[in-house]
């Protein structure tokens, strides 16, 4: 079953396909991504058909897709969650959302528990806590950086961090990967896309208001 994956929570346009086998491997897989925080309607499209077509597969070949649900701002996530729920509708197959933070992970095997920041803009992060296993074990949430530094003194944090926002705010010992990946997206959905579970009523992680609001009334010129 080709999969198709999209993650657009973050300044990264992640896109991916994976065909995924009923073994604990998979077949054909394409990733692609463009780190541009202003530009994901424009970009999505071309990272669809640069997966599909580095592959040699047509939307009609695709079984289900897999999408980035957040947190993340509102602008942004709803390009991926749109784009994926309205191609999804389109083919008549199964969608998928995931927890963004839980794609924001490499591919090496680590023995430690991992703190996921991203950056939330207004000054502040989203976060999610995650045992050795990479079980979630707290989170998503939103806060301040100095308020989750404090967290972490406080609680004697020894474990990994991670995501663009950790870096932003010089949180000790940050490192990557910075974003989430499409191809995590997917493999986090694989096993219900596998047992060919019903498409899911995608429900963004938005955490807060959205940034831009509608404007109040007007002023009157006159008495």
């Amino acid at each position: 079953m080709l999969v198709l994956g999209m993650d657009t929570s973050s300044p990264a346009v992640s896109v991916a396909v994976v065909e995924l086998l009923p073994g604990p491997t998979w077949g054909r897989s394409a990733r692609w991504r463009v780190v541009d925080g202003g530009k994901h309607g424009e970009l999505l499209a071309t990272g669809i058909a640069s997966v599909l077509r580095e592959v040699a597969a047509r939307p009609a070949d695709l079984g289900a897709v897999a999408v980035g649900l957040g947190p993340g701002p509102f602008t942004g996530l709803r390009v991926g969650v749109m784009t994926a729920a309205a191609t999804a509708d389109a083919l008549g197959i199964p969608v998928y959302g995931v927890c963004s933070l839980d794609a924001v992970t490499d591919w090496e095997e680590h023995d430690t528990p991992r703190l996921v920041v991203t950056d939330a803009r207004r000054k502040e992060v989203y976060w999610a806590e995650y045992a050795a296993d990479d079980e979630r074990v707290a989170g998503p949430s939103v806060m301040r950086p100095d308020a989750l530094k404090a967290a972490l003194d406080e609680t004697g944090w020894t474990g990994r961090v991670v995501g663009a926002g950790a870096q932003l705010h010089g949180f000790a010992g940050a490192g990557e990967p910075l974003h989430p990946d499409a191809e995590q997206v997917v493999l986090l959905a694989a096993r219900r896309a596998l047992d060919g579970a019903p498409g899911e009523v995608l429900t963004p992680l938005y955490l807060r208001r959205p940034d831009a609001t509608p404007p109040g009334q007007p002023k009157r010129a006159t008495p």
